[in-house]
C-alpha cells in the first residue's frame, strides 16, 4: 500500500488517507477508507484504476454515495471519488447532451431545462451522479435512465476506452451490464426532446414537491431501501406488517415512508443490515413476498 500511495503521488493524483466514508454517503455511516482518491480528470481516473490493478489494490468507484451503505470497519483498499472530476456538460445536435460520470443528476436536469429539453424530469431530485444512475439504471415516477440514454463511454476491465450504445448495456430494473463487466463509466450521452421550459419546470417542481411530501428527506438515508417486488410495493408491504417506526439501534423504518430506512442518529452499518434482514423475514412470513435490498452494502 505504501508503494501504491507513492505511485499516486508521483502521478500527481490527489488522495487522502484513512478518510471517513460516513462523510461521503447520504446514510452518514461508514468507517475509513485506507486511501481515498480524488481524480480531477478522466485521465487521472483511468490512471488511478490502472494503478489499483497493477498494485493489486482493491478499489471501489464512488459517486454521490446515495445508494450505498459502507461497513463500520471501513474499506480496505482504495475508494475512487468520481465527484472530484472536473467535467462539463456538452450539448450537440440540439437534443443530445453528454455528461461526465461524476456530474450530479440534478445539475444535468437543470441544464436540460435551461436548453428547453424534456425527458429527464423524472430524475430531478434523485441525489446521485450520472455514473451511478447509469450503473443501476436509476428511475422514479415512471421514468428510467434507459428511456433517454443513448450511449456510454467507459473504461473496460482490460483497460481500453470504448463506447457502447444503450441497447447493448442490458438495462433493466435497477440493473446494467456494468454490474458484471467491471467497466468504469466515464461519460454518458442522453437523447432528449425539445419541450416547453415552463412545462418542464412545472413537472420538475411537481415531482420535487411529491418527494418532499412523501419522503423523509430531512433524515440521513439511502433512498428506497428495498427493490419493488413484482406485484407489490415494498413500503406498503412493510406498513401492512405493522413495521412503521420499527427500530434496531440507530436505524429505523421511517415513520413518514415505510420504504425508507433512516439513520435517526448514530446508526451503524450493522444496525441497518440487522433491521433490513428482520424486516425481510417478517414480510416474507406474513405476506409471501421476498424483499431484496436496493441499497448496496460495501465492505
Amino acid at each position: 500500500m505504501e508503494r501504491f500511495k507513492q505511485k499516486l503521488a508521483a502521478a500527481g493524483i490527489p488522495f487522502k488517507e484513512n478518510e471517513p466514508l460516513a462523510a461521503h454517503c447520504t446514510f452518514k455511516i461508514g468507517g475509513p477508507a485506507d486511501v481515498f482518491i480524488l481524480p480531477e480528470s478522466e485521465a487521472q481516473l483511468c490512471a488511478a484504476v490502472a494503478l489499483c490493478k497493477a498494485e493489486a489494490v482493491r478499489y471501489y468507484l464512488l459517486g454521490n454515495g446515495s445508494n450505498i451503505l459502507f461497513a463500520d470497519e471501513g474499506y480496505r483498499g482504495a475508494v475512487i471519488d468520481t465527484t472530484a472530476l472536473k467535467t462539463e456538460l456538452r450539448f450537440a445536435d440540439t437534443v443530445q447532451v453528454t455528461a461526465g460520470a461524476g456530474q450530479k443528476l440534478s445539475a444535468l436536469c437543470t441544464a436540460a431545462l435551461e436548453h428547453g429539453l424534456t425527458g429527464l424530469e423524472f430524475a430531478y431530485g434523485i441525489p446521485g451522479t450520472v455514473g451511478g444512475a447509469v450503473y443501476m439504471n436509476a428511475g422514479a415516477y415512471g421514468g428510467e435512465v434507459k428511456d433517454v440514454l443513448q450511449s456510454v463511454r467507459y473504461l473496460t476491465a482490460e483497460g481500453e476506452i470504448t463506447e457502447a450504445p444503450a441497447a447493448e448495456l442490458d438495462l433493466s430494473y435497477r440493473h446494467s451490464a456494468f454490474e458484471e463487466n467491471g467497466g468504469c463509466i466515464l461519460s454518458a450521452c442522453f437523447r432528449l426532446e425539445p419541450g416547453d421550459p415552463g412545462a418542464i419546470k412545472a413537472r420538475m417542481n411537481e415531482l420535487m414537491a411529491k418527494r418532499l411530501d412523501k419522503q423523509p428527506l430531512d433524515k440521513p438515508s439511502a433512498g428506497s431501501t428495498f427493490k419493488r417486488p413484482q406485484g407489490a410495493f415494498a413500503g406498503k408491504l412493510i406498513e401492512d406488517c405493522g413495521l412503521r417506526g420499527f427500530t434496531v439501534g440507530g436505524a429505523q423504518i421511517s415513520e413518514k415512508h415505510c420504504g425508507f430506512v433512516i439513520n435517526r442518529g448514530g446508526a451503524t452499518c450493522a444496525d441497518v443490515v440487522a433491521l433490513t434482514e428482520q424486516v425481510r423475514q417478517i414480510v416474507e412470513a406474513r405476506t409471501g413476498f421476498v424483499l431484496e435490498r436496493e441499497i448496496r452494502v460495501v465492505k
